[in-house]
């Protein structure tokens, strides 16, 4: 993982996602990695894992469905919900792009991501992003949308521990910067 990858903000987030999906003259649309990429941002999971997805890998449980999958970087077993909004998102893409259940929903590579969100970010001015920044987003936005649990990051990143989840998105740093600034002692 590149330690200087940052986790993108909201708005980054929409306007890459935005211009991706509408291109430019530079560039073509391409909803795609653009699809590839807002699945990394609400699952959380890393882009090698979302290119090897298949619609058949999301079961209906119930009345929820779920994703069982074994991530490539680390081995790990990992099962977990997949809220339905995003299943029918996951779902309607299938449909428009015609991509049966058997098929591997994004037939790109990690290196065909990287170059065309690298093209993107440039475009609009940003740096220090890669598809990496779109799981850091998951992970700060979960931070901050419960109440500042570190601990459930931790196991939803599955990160030995909670200063590595720390590190990860950047906690540490942003609250010595905090402390800094709140301490003004003047007389």
């Amino acid at each position: 993982m590149n330690k200087r990858t940052i986790a993108l903000t909201k708005e980054q987030f929409e306007e890459i996602i935005t211009t991706m999906k509408a291109g430019s003259t530079l560039f073509r649309p391409n909803e795609w990695i653009a699809t590839a990429l807002v699945l990394e941002a609400n699952l959380g999971l890393r882009i090698s894992d979302i290119l090897k997805l298949r619609l058949r890998d999301i079961i209906k449980d119930g009345n929820r469905y779920r994703l069982e999958i074994t991530e490539q970087k680390t081995g790990k077993q990992r099962v977990f919900t997949v809220p339905l909004v995003i299943q029918q998102y996951i779902e309607n893409y299938c449909l428009r792009n015609q991509i049966k259940s058997d098929d591997v929903i994004f037939p790109y590579s990690e290196r065909a991501v990287q170059k065309h969100l690298a093209v993107i970010c440039d475009y609009l001015g940003y740096s220090g992003i890669s598809t990496h920044s779109f799981r850091k987003y998951y992970a700060s936005e979960i931070y901050k949308n419960n109440g500042y649990d570190i601990a459930l990051v931790q196991r939803l990143l599955q990160h030995s521990s909670a200063s590595v989840t720390q590190r990860y998105i950047g906690i540490e740093s942003a609250r010595i910067e905090r402390a800094i600034e709140q301490h003004t002692d003047l007389l």
